[in-house]
Formats: C-alpha cells, sequence, structure tokens
C-alpha cells in the first residue's frame, strides 16, 4: 500500500457564517499529482491553504495530518512544503537567483551550499544560470517568471509542493507546455505535487487523481478516466467536458437492461447500475459517444431519439452537429473530421435525424446534484 503524506478527516472550514470546506475526507498518497479542480468558490484554495498551513480547521473540525502528524496548529514553516502562488509573488528588486535563494537564507543554509543549489534548481526547469541569474523578474517573460517561482518552490526539496493555478496567466501554448514539463518533473522528482485549478483540461492532462469540488465538498475522487468516463452526480458530468442528458422512468427490465420512458423516447440504460422499478433515471452521454444517423438507419441494439438539425459547427479536428429532441432540447453529437474539402458531412441544418447510443455508452447518475 502506498504511503499517505496528506489526508483529510472530516475537515471543516467555516469564515463567519460562511462555510467554505464541508467535512471533506481524502488522502494524497506519496509521489502522486493530485489536483483540486472546481469552479470559483467551490473550497478548492481554501483545503490548499488548510493543507499549507496559511487557514487552520475549526475548533472539533476534523483533523488535516502530514506524513502521518497531525498538523491542525502547526505554521506553514513547520510543515516541510513549498507553494507556487497564482501571482507567482516574486521580489521585483531581486535578481533570478536571489530570488531563487531567499528561502534558503531564510532557513539557515550554509552559504556555501547555496549557489550549487540554486543553480540545480534553475537546471530543474531549463532556466539557463547563465543568461537568466542576475535579471530581475521585469526581464523576464510570463513563461519565465513562473519557472523562477517554481525554483524558488523547488529549491527548498520540500516532499510536498503545493501550486495555486501557477499556469492561469500563461498563453495557452505556453501553458500546455508547461503542464507537460509540470507531470515530467514530478515523475523524476517522487516530490508530492498538489494542484489546484478550474480549468479541467489542465487537471485531466497532468494529474494521476482529482478532487472535484462543489459547494465546499468533494462531489467525486478518482482518475481521470474515471472522473470523466463514469461521473457521479449531474454537476460532475456537466463541469468535466460536455455531456448530454437523457431523462425518463423506469418502466421495466429486460435481460441486463432497464427500459426508461421519457418525454421524448424510450432508451435503455444498464441495469446494473442500481436502478429499480418506477425509479427516475438521468442519463449522462458524452457527445463523442453519440452518433448521429437517418431514422430509419439506427444500428442494431443502440437506443435512438428523432430530431432534427440545428447546425454543424466546424471546429478543426472535430465537427458538432446539433440536435434538436423533442421537449425542447438540443444535444452535440462530435464528429471525427475527415476532411471537409474532400468528403464534406452529409449533415446540413433542417435534417430528419436520429442521435443514437449504445447502452454501454451512457452513465447513469445520482439524483438530488444539480
Amino acid at each position: 500500500m502506498a504511503e499517505s503524506v496528506v489526508e483529510f478527516v472530516n475537515v471543516n472550514k467555516t469564515f463567519g457564517d460562511f462555510r467554505a470546506v464541508r467535512g471533506i475526507s481524502f488522502h494524497i498518497e506519496k509521489g502522486e499529482f493530485f489536483s483540486i479542480l472546481g469552479p470559483s468558490g467551490c473550497g478548492k484554495t481554501t483545503t490548499l491553504r488548510l493543507i499549507a498551513g496559511f487557514e487552520h480547521p475549526d475548533e472539533d473540525g476534523g483533523q488535516v495530518r502530514l506524513h502521518g502528524d497531525v498538523v491542525n496548529k502547526k505554521r506553514p514553516y513547520e510543515r516541510q512544503l513549498a507553494m507556487v502562488f497564482q501571482s507567482y509573488a516574486l521580489f521585483p528588486h531581486l535578481t533570478v537567483e536571489k530570488n531563487i535563494a531567499f528561502g534558503l537564507e531564510m532557513r539557515g543554509t550554509p552559504k556555501a551550499e547555496i549557489p550549487g543549489r540554486v543553480r540545480e534548481a534553475m537546471d530543474m526547469v531549463r532556466l539557463d544560470a547563465t543568461n537568466f541569474a542576475r535579471r530581475l523578474p521585469a526581464q523576464l517573460s510570463g513563461g519565465q517568471r513562473q519557472r523562477v517561482a517554481l525554483a524558488r518552490a523547488l529549491v527548498l526539496r520540500p516532499s510536498i509542493l503545493l501550486l495555486d493555478e501557477p499556469l492561469g496567466a500563461l498563453d495557452l501554448k505556453l501553458r500546455k507546455e508547461m503542464q507537460l514539463e509540470l507531470k515530467t518533473l514530478n515523475r523524476e522528482l517522487g516530490t508530492t505535487f498538489i494542484y489546484v485549478t478550474h480549468d479541467q483540461e489542465e487537471a485531466l492532462t497532468m494529474s494521476d487523481r482529482i478532487a472535484v469540488m462543489s459547494e465546499a465538498r468533494i462531489a467525486q475522487l478518482g482518475t481521470p478516466a474515471q472522473i470523466y468516463e463514469c461521473p457521479r452526480t449531474p454537476f460532475v458530468a456537466k463541469f468535466i467536458g460536455e455531456s448530454n442528458f437523457f431523462e425518463g422512468k423506469a418502466t421495466g427490465r429486460s435481460g441486463d437492461c432497464w427500459r426508461v420512458e421519457g418525454s421524448g423516447g424510450a432508451f435503455d440504460v444498464p441495469a446494473e447500475n442500481g436502478v429499480t422499478q418506477g425509479a427516475d433515471v438521468i442519463v449522462a452521454v458524452r457527445p463523442e459517444w453519440l452518433d448521429v444517423c437517418a431514422p430509419d438507419a439506427v444500428p442494431a441494439g443502440e437506443n435512438a431519439i428523432a430530431g432534427t438539425v440545428r447546425d454543424v459547427i466546424y471546429l478543426g479536428e472535430t465537427l458538432h452537429v446539433l440536435v434538436d429532441l423533442p421537449g425542447e432540447r438540443t444535444v452535440t453529437v462530435a464528429v471525427r473530421n475527415e476532411g471537409q474539402l474532400a468528403r464534406p458531412l452529409a449533415w446540413k441544418k433542417g435534417d430528419r435525424a436520429a442521435v443514437a447510443w449504445k447502452p454501454e455508452d451512457c452513465q447513469v447518475l445520482e439524483l438530488g446534484d444539480a
């Protein structure tokens, strides 16, 4: 069993009458890249600050444990961790090497040791010391400043590295490059990375596991594949990627499937999802798991609901076919782009069409979550 370096045990945090974190429990393993993902105000940054020691749980508000020890009252410098802030928080009057060395100096590291540690950290983040050591932050690009902030944290050789949306200020291309570099660093160093973000793609790209937060609670925790392919609630299905939703009432079971009758038509769902006779059912189907076909050409064994093509949207790698269904609902079908100039898609606005999917390609969701 892997070693847990961070544990939350029924942790609560309130600010006045506002409950920022509500009874959350989870653990993070040594060397893991663990992301806390959610919309603004969900409690993800408060959770990170509870790990860092900038906030403390309520009295009788559970336990935060690091390396097995309860640290509810410990200060940040007592916790063997480092943090990279969203704003980078570099000292504008200090050179790159002085910024990176600052934490070592505060910890009383022998002076003779500091230059080598600084250059080692710069090498980790691929900053050439010859070119950058004596520059000021104002002389750096956004990506270079981000690397300095990362080096300043790594130079302390922390067992746990906290990252609070550090890529938010970068352009898209650089952000994607840094995502891969952060994941590579995590693997090479064996340091536990705990990453806060509201960007679902960022979390899916880098993480070993993701905790999705909603309204101060953990809505779901799992690997990227588990979170994306098996969302537990409507919130997770909406927040992580795109989803289409179909609703109805279970009317009977046939073999391995339940039949669900909805206002727009009937469909089957797998029986192993805890569905019972007469139960309300809501399922999520990802756009890439849907097909669009003629109403009289539905593949055998697939669910199908007929409607009308509203629009076809060109997105480069894929095309999105929007189909209006009964009940004033529109669903999105993602179709692979096979070359619109040579082999254009046959569908156009106003065509009658059916959206179809295999019963096993839908996820039955828990009710009671928006």
